[in-house]
């Protein structure tokens, strides 16, 4: 949250850190339904608590109401940041690189931008 800003006043590039925070936003994990065994995530109880999922159930949401799907926003939205150089994300199958490839098409706006940034 305060990372950007700063490298974006210092003329810094940065490449996030798992940028589908380890599945997450990919739209696997649902509330309330068992997780895909051997995923990353798969057992890691710490992590699926309910702000954990209100937060992806709002993102889900705002994909939806923007005919995206969750990947799409997490790799556009962090691609429109300025400080952002690039999005690397990992894939294990190849339609997974297709879809993260196509993701960087949509160009969110100011406005999309301001309701991302209330939701982190």
């Amino acid at each position: 949250k305060d990372l950007l800003p700063v490298c974006e006043r210092l003329g810094l590039g940065v490449l996030p850190y798992f940028p589908l925070a380890s599945g997450l936003l990919t739209g696997k994990y649902k509330r309330g339904q068992p997780r895909p065994e051997g995923t990353r995530l798969s057992d890691r109880d710490d992590v699926f608590d309910d702000e954990t999922f209100d937060r992806l159930e709002a993102l889900e949401a705002f994909a939806e109401e923007r005919g995206l799907s969750l990947l799409d926003v997490a790799i556009a939205g962090l691609l429109a940041q300025p400080a952002v150089a690039s999005v690397i994300a990992g894939a294990t199958k190849p339609e997974q690189v297709r879809a993260n490839a196509a993701a960087g098409d949509w160009q969110p706006s100011d406005a999309d931008l301001a309701v991302l940034n209330a939701l982190r």
